[in-house]
């Protein structure tokens, strides 16, 4: 996703991460993923949402519909991490108050793809 994604509501964001966990659902199947046991419109309603917004797709599949994610979980992250760079008024600190914030684990992986994509120099 290019743009900033749009607002997730706590359903929406489960529902859309059991479609990354297990790829191409139907509404009942989401409805079987999930902990509570909600009223089958409800999540129709939910997945009709997430289409509007265009996280998924629906493909027709004999009388089925299945839900597919349009892009990755770590597209949308980075997405939503691009969002707010872009909406920050000071960059720069934005970019270095994250760094310091991250663990020396990421840190690491993040030095390791910056030296893989000539990043440093």
């Amino acid at each position: 996703m290019d743009r900033q994604p749009k607002a997730l509501g706590p359903l929406e964001r489960q529902v859309l991460e059991i479609l990354w966990d297990h790829g191409p659902l139907t509404v009942r199947q989401v409805i079987d993923q999930l902990p509570t046991d909600p009223a089958y419109t409800t999540i129709a309603t939910v997945l009709t949402n997430l289409k509007r917004k265009r996280y998924v797709r629906s493909q027709r599949e004999g009388s089925s519909t299945r839900y597919v994610p349009v892009t990755s979980r770590a597209d949308h992250d980075a997405a939503v991490m691009g969002g707010v760079l872009a909406a920050s008024r000071d960059r720069s600190a934005t970019i270095l108050r994250f760094a310091d914030s991250m663990s020396a684990e990421d840190l690491d992986l993040l030095r390791e793809h910056l030296r893989t994509q000539g990043g440093e120099r």
